[in-house]
Formats: structure tokens, sequence, C-alpha cells
């Protein structure tokens, strides 16, 4: 391939909308061209990336006994109604109606399809466990998408589905599908990633994990124990607060607090600390509008991911209307209309006392609540985000640590979920029927490609991994306008084309820095460089994109120095 022939310009200049270094590169160098919100077109240069990372994945799923297959990007509403998330996935889910007035829906994930493909084949114990995988691309109407293809509308992502007859037989397999997860992500360059428990989500099951990148820029928040191997997405991670309710105990005691609205104000105006407080965060029910009261210690967050699995539905923040019951600022434990409002507290407030709070009505708050004794018996939900240097929950210790990561792939043990909700059944041994246990095992190929960028770059362009770069090495012909240089480098392009080399060839008259900064921007690891200087001691230069090697090398045995390059990189 000729540069001069390679469709996609490169610039210099950072968009100024991009916030993240791999979106920014990625168009600056002609990887993609934004066509709407989140969506995006794909230049050779990214398909030629994103086809060996779709490689690389086929190749180790079907190291694991996995089954090519491909499911329609449309699909009846039929089919999502009969798991029941035609109804319970919001917005994210593109419906629609057909020429028919058939409603329809845009694939966003292919559980309903992947059940719907196999419900009559595996119908008797003897053909199971198996798994089935596609690459395909799916679409997700985000609300939010950002940072190129780290969050999009529209992705290419590897989904497979195994199906089996016991919980251990999917423990075993989920097992193998770790360590496979484990080599993909090697292979294509960051071996860095690392797993943490998280939670199901829409998915459904009772065990997952993902598979994170740690990055500044990344969009999820995990929890990190610095002592042990403990790690989670924070929707997931378990807050353990430890409370001393030594001491002597207050009584309750009502107190005038005029325009104080927040927990900050409370506690600055009575002077104690947060830690000493009981703070109320109130939501809605997104089916009913019914209230929702959540009691959690003043210096903690509620996590609302725990807060909707723990209710079962979704919510969304309160809207306190004049006449529902509810003062603003002031709402407090005691004396609260419990059969009103679904009311919950926070572990974190186990074990407490002499907190202050609201007191349901304006301008007043109390001092010195202990729930055991003024409220009674209740019961403690987890429903806090973990914090930094809070308590691990492996280990015991404050050694908590809260990063940021991006996700790139996932795991989960679906259970029954999707099987029992669509009448999936087989005979067992017995002559039983009985529903198949599921496992889900996602990639996303377009955002596995940023994020090897995002972690190997530099001001300058992407640092291509040889297993995934767009070619394995680029002959740069300084002086195209010399006939001995363009000669030679001509020559070197002919041979490698010959035996098959990834090559692209940049022989346009243009200065050296233009043609080195669009080298910069296309990543490729192996630099050859032809220029008249060199060749006056007749030797060609030899650099890599990582600059860990730079040399100089005799004109007959470039070709051969460059493919133990590439060979020593792609072992």
């Amino acid at each position: 391939m000729k540069i001069e022939k390679l469709v996609g310009e490169r610039f210099k200049e950072k968009p100024s909308d991009c916030v993240i270094d791999s979106h920014a590169l990625m168009l600056r160098g002609g990887y993609m061209k934004n066509v709407a919100n989140g969506i995006y077109s794909s230049f050779m240069p990214l398909r030629r990336i994103t086809k060996k990372i779709e490689n690389i994945i086929r190749e180790e799923m079907d190291a694991i006994d996995g089954q090519e297959v491909q499911f329609p990007v449309v699909m009846p509403a039929s089919l999502w109604e009969e798991s029941g998330r035609y109804s319970s996935i919001g917005s994210e889910l593109l419906r629609f109606t057909d020429r028919n007035d058939a409603p329809m829906v845009l694939g966003m994930t292919h559980e309903e399809a992947a059940v719907q493909l196999v419900r009559d084949y595996a119908n008797s114990y003897t053909k199971y466990p198996f798994m089935i995988y596609q690459i395909q691309t799916k679409f997700r109407d985000e609300a939010r998408p950002r940072g190129g293809l780290i969050r999009v509308r529209e992705f290419t992502m590897k989904d497979a589905y195994s199906f089996h007859t016991s919980q251990e037989d999917l423990e075993r397999y989920y097992d193998i599908c770790y360590k496979a997860y484990e080599r993909i992500f090697a292979r294509a360059g960051i071996p860095e990633v690392i797993t943490v428990a998280s939670d199901s989500g829409m998915m459904g099951g009772s065990v997952s994990h993902e598979y994170m990148l740690l990055s500044p820029v990344g969009e999820d928040t995990i929890a990190v124990c610095s002592e042990c191997d403990y790690r989670a997405n924070m929707e997931a991670a378990q807050s353990i607060i430890e409370n001393d309710a030594s001491g002597e105990s207050k009584e309750l005691e009502l107190v005038y607090t005029p325009n104080i609205h927040t927990i900050e104000d409370i506690c600055e105006f009575l002077k104690t600390p947060l830690e000493e407080s009981c703070k109320a965060v109130v939501y809605q029910k997104n089916m009913t509008d019914e209230y929702v009261i959540v009691f959690i210690r003043g210096d903690l967050d509620v996590n609302e991911t725990k807060l909707t699995n723990c209710l079962g539905e979704d919510v969304h923040p309160a809207v306190i209307t004049d006449d529902c019951g509810l003062y603003a600022g002031f709402i407090g434990p005691y004396n609260i209309d419990r059969e009103k409002f679904t009311v919950l507290f926070d572990k974190s407030l186990e074990n407490t006392h002499n907190l202050s709070c609201g007191a349901n009505q304006p301008e007043h708050h109390y001092t010195g609540l202990k729930i055991s004794r003024d409220i009674g018996e209740v019961e403690y939900i987890d429903l806090a985000k973990i914090k930094e240097g809070g308590i691990c929950p492996k280990c015991g210790k404050h050694s908590i640590t809260i990063s940021r990561g991006i996700e790139v792939g996932n795991i989960f043990q679906l259970g029954t979920k999707y099987t029992k909700s669509m009448g999936m059944q087989y005979l067992d041994r017995e002559g039983n029927l009985q529903y198949p246990i599921m496992g889900c095992y996602g990639i996303g190929v377009g955002r596995l490609a940023a994020s090897v960028c995002e972690a190997h770059h530099d001001d300058y362009g992407p640092i291509w991994p040889m297993s995934i770069a767009p070619w394995h090495v680029q002959i740069c012909c300084i002086r195209s306008d010399d006939a001995e240089c363009k000669g030679i480098a001509d020559s070197l392009y002919e041979k490698m084309m010959a035996d098959r080399m990834e090559v692209i060839y940049d022989d346009r008259n243009i200065r050296p820095g233009a043609m080195f900064s669009d080298a910069d921007l296309l990543g490729v690891p192996v630099r050859v460089i032809v220029s008249p200087r060199n060749l006056k001691e007749g030797v060609c230069e030899i650099v890599t994109r990582d600059k860990t090697v730079n040399m100089t090398v005799e004109v007959d045995k470039v070709i051969e120095t460059v493919k133990g390059m590439i060979e020593e990189r792609l072992k």
C-alpha cells in the first residue's frame, strides 16, 4: 500500500471537541470519521486493526470450542417481550415499527436471539455443554456518547453464550473463558488489563467480572485494595463501615435550625463531624413515582446500582413537592411515615448514636439520635459507595484506593434468567424437564482498539503493538526526486510485497518532517528510512515507533533484519 493512495487525511491540529487522547489521535491519523453523535465510519487503517483484533478473538474462542454464528441486527419486539426486557430496558434500546406496523428492535445485545437460535435444537442433556459466539455490529442509544470509540452508540462486539446443565459445569467453563480473555488482551497489546467483580445490570445473573484497563480517562470507578488482590467495580463493591457507639448516649433533642438545608450546613451549625450525622437521600421509583428515602451516614454517598438492585426497579432523583409530606433539607428517620414512603437504612448507620438528623418539620433538626432506641429495630442494607481509604471486604484493612478504568470486556454467569423466561428446556438423564444455565461473554472490538491506543501513545501518535498494527513496517523514502534513493526504496517495497509482508510505503515528494509526522500518526511499529545521506554509506536507517531501536543496516540486509524484528515482536 502506498500512502499517496491511502484514503483519509492526517492533520496536525487536535480537534477542539476531543477530551481523550485516543479520540484525538484516531481522528488526526485518518482512522475514522464522525457520522453522527457516537457513530463513526472507519478508514482502512482502523479496519485493518479491528480485523486483527477480531482474528485474535476468533482464534481464542475457537480454541475453547466456541462455534461462530451470526444473529440478526433487527429483531421482532416479541422476542424481547418473551424475556421481559422489551419493557424493562429504557431508551437505550432502539424501538421502531416496520412497514407492516410490526414492532421491532435494533439489537444492543443478543441473549434473546441466542436462546431463540438453539432452544429447539438443545432439547436433550446429550447436546450440552456448548458455546456459540458472533462478532457483529450493535446499536445502543447511549445518552452521552464520548471519547471516540470508548463510548459510542454503534459498535462492533464479540458476544458469546454458553449453555450448561449444571452450575458446576458453568463455573468450569466460566473459568476457561476467564483465562481466554486474559490471553486475548495480552495478545492485543494490553496485558495490564485487570479483572474486577462487577454488577450484572440489565444482563442479570449472580456472578460477573469486568476486564478493566486502568486509565484516568475511564468512565468506570474501581475499588482496588493495595494490600490484597481485591478489585471491584464501584457499583458492586461492598461498603464496610465500623462505628464506635461507646460513651454516653445523649437524649434526643429538637433544635431550631433556620435557613439550613444541606448536611454540610447542619454539621457546621452544630460543630459536629459529618460522621455523626444521618442524611436523607430521596428518590422516586420510575414506574410509580413512589418516594424512596435512603438514610445514610452523612459522609457517604448512595450507590444507585445497589439501590435499584435492592428495590428491583429503576429510580430517579426525587422532585419534592409542597404536598408530598416531605420537607427538603429537614427529612429524618424519627417519626417518618414508613407506610407512606419506602424507607431504607444503610449499614453505615448500624451501631451509631448521638447523630444529627432532620426533624420532618421546617427549620428543625434533631440531635442525639440513637436509631435502636428512638426508632426501634430496622433492617440495615449495604447501599453506600465504597470510599478511598475504606475497609477492604476481603482482607479487612483500611486499604481501598479508588481508580478509573475503561471496561474492555465482561463475563457473566446468567443462570436461567433467559432460558426460563423464554421457555427453553431439555430432558435430563431421568427424563425430567430442566432449564439450561447460561453464561455470557462480551468484548467491544472498537473500544479495545481505542483502549490500546489510549494505553500506548505519545504526543505524536499511537504506538501500535505488532499484533494489531495496521501494517508491520513503513518505508519512508526521503527525497523521492533522487533516482538512487527512489530506486532502492521501490525495490525494498516490491520485495516486501512479494514476501507478503505487511508494508506501507511513503514515496511522496514532501518534507521529511511532514512524512515523519504522518508516520507517527499511523503508529507502524518498524520504520525503514531510505535517504541519500545514508545511501552514501550503503545503509538504511531502521527505527521503531516506540523508540527502543535506532540503527543503520546494509541495504541488502534490510528485509532480513525487518523480518526478524517482526517475528520477535509477534511472539
